[in-house]
């Protein structure tokens, strides 16, 4: 009867292990769920300080082959200026802290790094901004079609500053470096975006190699379930 129940345990042990193993494969090669923490790509995720915020599904896969192209809502890893207010939550607890990096390698919780997701808008050459008198969003001198952003807007814009088309201050001309995109949020008034970190080395851009994966679906709650749209202008 001990031997069994030994077995048994032992068994269940090593199950355990391997399905957590199979979990961390397929975190960094394929794909996994992220929370949406805040509102900033609203209307498309919703999220925001202590709620229940979507739970999405992203996958690697199509980065393998082709670059993120204009329209793509991704997920990446912030650049250092990006990471200012970040906290890593962690229990002070030396066996629970463990059992939070493990889940984190496995892909069940929050990672190290600070992952954020936002739309990209334009890509390696290509040349982003927005002025006074200017129809929207400008890409290499053409207006983007947006129907995607959050109107009207959450917050205020300053006439003496910036535009609605802008959705916010006015910005650029800035020319995305090679291997970089620029992003920006759907929620354009609450989105600390590219446009947040104009005075950067990259000037607000990110790393390729920055990006975790593509958003395809909410997966959770039930009532927010569906494909996610990628509005390639």
């Amino acid at each position: 009867m001990g031997q069994s129940v030994r077995d048994d345990a032992s068994w269940l042990l090593k199950t355990m292990l391997a399905a957590f193993v199979l979990l961390a494969v397929g975190s960094a090669l394929i794909g996994r769920i992220y929370v949406i923490p805040s509102g900033s790509m609203e209307p498309t995720l919703h999220g925001c300080q202590g709620c229940n915020g979507d739970r999405i599904a992203v996958e690697k896969v199509s980065y393998y082959f082709a670059d993120p192209k204009p329209g793509d809502v991704v997920v990446f890893e912030g650049e250092p200026s990006w990471n200012t207010t970040y906290e890593l939550q962690r229990s002070h607890n030396v066996f629970i802290r463990g059992l939070q990096n493990l889940f984190a390698a496995a892909g069940l919780i929050q990672g190290d790094a600070n992952i954020l997701v936002k739309r990209v808008i334009a890509t390696e050459g290509q040349t982003v901004s927005c002025q006074a008198g200017d129809p929207g969003i400008m890409v290499d001198g053409q207006a983007r079609t947006e129907p995607y952003v959050l109107q009207p807007p959450q917050n205020p814009i300053s006439p003496e500053t910036g535009s609605l088309a802008c959705g916010g201050d006015y910005f650029g001309p800035v020319t995305v470096p090679e291997d970089h995109i620029w992003v920006m949020g759907d929620n354009r008034t609450n989105s600390a975006d590219s446009r947040a970190h104009l005075g950067d080395a990259e000037q607000g851009t990110i790393p390729v190699d920055n990006v975790r994966g593509k958003v395809r679906a909410i997966v959770m709650p039930l009532s927010r379930i569906g494909t996610v749209e990628h509005a390639h202008a």
